[in-house]
């Protein structure tokens, strides 16, 4: 692939911090052990596709396949990411569930993961966007959901569960010494807990820095930076199977933790590289609108829709990022 520095089966190893980045399959035994080496995982965060049809008829690489056929794909994903974990260590999983497709995949995500006795599940977590879907005659769909399991005894830093919000709710009356207190008076912190239901995260669009043009449903950095902190400590080694826009290493690189990430995709594996080496030259967490290609001669523009999208300087069409990385051969 033209511009991008890994083909299937290659992996990059970061001299500095000891980072690996491979374009290998997730669902392939031999790719992730060429991954991981004899390493084993204190942390996974795993954010694959969601099973819905994105692109247009040159982007093909997300199709919607049959829940069957997604559920036993995610089956072998699920198997290679536990016998890389060590005896104490976190399992986190993004993964959709359609309102207009059953649920889908997530309902039976869920009852698949039963088979693997090793996990145990911990929570069900929410995170809310600013932004949906729906209709007339529905709720709008502002969730995405994430899963958490364990295996053994895992850490848990609760200073990481804290964020920006003050505690202003009065109540929960309780006697400590003999004295009536209420709840502000016990805290030992003047900002609420996130809890399983995240409402303080900001969803990831073209006017933030972090934004990275191309990476479809990219998850906030500071929603993996909050998993980050709670579930490792510096120099643990985190696991990422679906690196997309690297949004997992770059959080590991600003919090001292060492991630080992792949993408079967090589344009997502070199955009996860350029990420890193762009934060590493000017501090910036991503392009915003700007292309992380800027060797192609395109354009991003805002529509009408305030959707951001690639206009051709020579053709003036508009068109996605994927389809100005052509194959050589």
């Amino acid at each position: 692939m033209r511009y991008c520095r890994l083909t299937y089966g290659q992996v990059w190893e970061d001299k500095v911090c000891g980072h690996r980045v491979g374009c290998l399959d997730a669902s392939k035994k031999e790719d992730i052990l060429r991954l991981m080496g004899d390493s084993k995982a204190t942390l996974v965060i795993q954010d694959p596709p969601y099973n819905i049809a994105v692109g247009n008829a040159n982007t093909i690489s997300l199709p919607r396949n049959s829940v069957k056929d997604y559920i036993e794909w995610s089956r072998r994903w699920v198997a290679n990411t536990c016998g890389i974990l060590q005896d104490d260590s976190s399992l986190y999983v993004w993964l959709g569930a359609d309102q207009n497709a059953g649920f889908q995949p997530l309902a039976d995500f869920m009852i698949m993961m039963r088979q693997f006795k090793e996990m145990k599940a911990r929570s069900f977590i929410t995170m809310r966007n600013q932004r949906g879907y729906g209709t007339a005659k529905n709720w709008m769909a502002v969730r995405q959901e994430l899963l958490y399991y364990v295996k053994g005894n895992p850490k848990f830093n609760v200073k990481a569960e804290y964020t920006d919000i003050p505690k202003i709710l009065r109540g929960y009356y309780k006697e400590v010494n003999g004295r009536i207190t209420e709840n502000l008076e016990r805290s030992k912190s003047k900002t609420i807990r996130a809890g399983n239901v995240w409402v303080d995260i900001q969803q990831v669009f073209y006017r933030m820095e972090e934004n990275v043009p191309g990476c479809y449903a990219q998850k906030p950095l500071k929603a993996i930076e909050r998993i980050v902190s709670a579930s490792s400590d510096s120099n643990d080694l985190v696991l990422d199977f679906f690196s997309h826009s690297g949004t997992t290493l770059l959080a590991c690189e600003r919090l001292g933790r060492r991630c080992f990430s792949c993408d079967i995709d090589p344009i997502f594996a070199e955009i996860t590289l350029r990420r890193l080496e762009h934060y590493r030259k000017t501090g910036e967490t991503g392009w915003q609108y700007k292309s992380p290609f800027p060797e192609l001669d395109i354009n991003w523009v805002i529509n009408r829709e305030g959707k951001v999208c690639i206009e051709d300087k020579k053709f003036s069409v508009k068109n996605s990022l994927f389809d100005y990385l052509p194959t050589t051969t």
